[in-house]
């Protein structure tokens, strides 16, 4: 199986399972602490809300690299970019896996999420090494390799923990993306960023400025970060759930979870290859009302494991059938800058993540399972009422930006009865 780009300008399989696993890799280092906050605090020392600030180092590393390193997709070569993240990714992860205290591994946590954001430097590569006729597939199945490095990165920290302590899942992660920096520049071509003549501050501004001349931007950055909310939600308050009767799992039980929902991860495929026919729209509208829909099972869930597998599983789906419509539809906006996109677009989109699951806690408390899920149902409303009025938006302008030219037919031709 080659790994090198298809002489028809597309993707080779190799070469896109590559860059699906390199995504995964990248992503997943910043989730292996979360299930060994307890190991990590009891070896280092640490208070418990010491620890917990390893999860938000981790958050925001991550957050300030898509905004400040992923938009140099569209301005340096992209290849080197991509490989000069993994490297250094490989070696913060070093320096987690040799922290004598918990400074150390506080500051080596954010500068690995810093970096980790090379996975977001892949996916638009990806998108713009393939086909337009398969750019849907491609970009579902790299997203399908990051997705399930997010939802697998706590299952295998607890496995790797109980074999060599906590240290472990970051010495084999450190190894992997060292690897995966020296076969994406063996494999991955040349290609240059199309903004060379922006400065650095420039290009920043530039980002900031696609909400304002990009609508269909702004419509899908809010359904985005609806969703992530409410996806958000759910996992944070299920382990909230299970610990308690009628469940009364143990923490490890609870990572196994994760499992569940690496099958929605899979929809990102089924998602591309229905928008590369044309059912970008069709996508969209079912993912959001299947995410609403969703909560009802999930509500149940609080005393019927069925319904709760069942609901999480719904939930997933649609939440990746939502992400990979709105990636394909922003992506055929302006291909020049389609890094700085993906950074307003992701940024937006995490945001909705953090403010969902701080209002999680919040709700929690005060209301239980019956508040998490009203709660995660009204992010969910929101995302079928901004599909509706985008949908109704882009059916009355009648004046276009040269931008909007490229994603005409992808908009409309589900309106058009396709």
């Amino acid at each position: 199986m080659t790994t090198r780009p298809h002489p028809d300008g597309g993707l080779s399989r190799g070469l896109l399972l590559l860059m699906s696993v390199a995504s995964g890799l990248a992503v997943a280092g910043n989730y292996f602490a979360q299930p060994l906050l307890d190991l990590i605090s009891r070896e280092l020392d640490l208070g418990p809300s010491l620890a917990a600030l390893v999860v938000t180092a981790a958050q925001a590393g991550y957050a300030l690299g898509l905004i400040l390193l992923v938009p140099l997709g569209d301005l340096l070569e992209r290849r080197r970019l991509a490989v000069s993240l993994y490297a250094a990714t490989a070696v913060f992860l070093l320096v987690s896996a040799t922290a004598a205290n918990g400074t150390v591994l506080l500051i080596s946590t954010a500068l690995t999420a810093l970096t980790s954001v090379g996975a977001q430097v892949v996916v638009p590569f990806a998108a713009t090494l393939a086909a337009p006729e398969e750019r849907g597939r491609v970009v579902g199945t790299v997203m399908a390799g990051l997705m399930l490095g997010l939802l697998l990165a706590r299952t295998a920290s607890g496995a790797m923990s109980e074999l060599g302590g906590w240290r472990t899942v970051y010495w084999v992660n450190a190894a992997l993306m060292a690897l995966m920096a020296v076969l994406l520049r063996v494999f991955l071509p040349r290609l240059g960023g199309d903004g060379q003549r922006l400065s650095y501050p420039g290009l920043l501004r530039s980002t900031v400025a696609m909400f304002r001349y990009e609508p269909l931007l702004r419509w899908r950055a809010g359904i985005g970060a609806l969703s992530m909310a409410s996806f958000s939600v759910l996992w944070t308050a299920l382990a909230f759930l299970l610990v308690r009767s009628p469940y009364g799992w143990s923490e490890s039980a609870i990572g196994l979870f994760g499992l569940v929902g690496a099958a929605g991860a899979l929809t990102a495929m089924v998602a591309g290859r229905l928008s590369d026919r044309g059912y970008v729209q069709i996508v969209t509208g079912a993912g959001t009302v299947l995410l609403l829909a969703s909560w009802l099972p999930i509500a149940a869930g609080a005393r019927s494991l069925i319904w709760l597998l069942v609901g999480v599983v719904v939930l997933d789906l649609a939440h990746q059938a939502v992400l990979n419509s709105n990636q394909n539809v922003l992506y055929a906006l302006r291909p020049e800058a389609r890094n700085r996109i993906n950074s307003a677009f992701l940024t937006t989109f995490f945001v909705g993540g953090a403010v969902g699951s701080s209002l999680t806690s919040v709700v929690w408390v005060h209301s239980g399972w019956t508040g998490v899920c009203v709660l995660g149902a009204g992010f969910s409303t929101g995302t079928v009422a901004l599909w509706v009025l985008e949908r109704v938006s882009v059916n009355r302008t009648t004046e276009d930006s040269p931008a909007d030219q490229g994603v005409r037919d992808l908009v409309t031709t589900t309106a058009k009865g396709k």
